[in-house]
């Protein structure tokens, strides 16, 4: 499912905070989410295609579409 990005996130390479972060999301950005497990949400940023984790709640989960 994707949704969009609704405040300023950072993607890391794992769920840890002490993880690399590889990107900065910012709001709009969409986050194609593949699984959510406790506060964080594992999936692909877009349009850069990398994986990984951001905080769940840095998401727009009540979006019911999104592009």
């Amino acid at each position: 499912m994707i949704r969009p990005v609704a405040r300023t996130a950072l993607l890391r390479s794992g769920r840890d905070e002490a993880s690399d972060t590889m990107v900065d999301l910012k709001p709009g950005d969409s986050f194609e989410v593949l699984e959510i497990a406790g506060v964080s949400a594992w999936g692909v940023a877009r349009p850069s295609g990398l994986v990984g984790y951001v905080e769940a709640a840095a998401l727009d989960l009540s979006t019911t579409d999104a592009t």
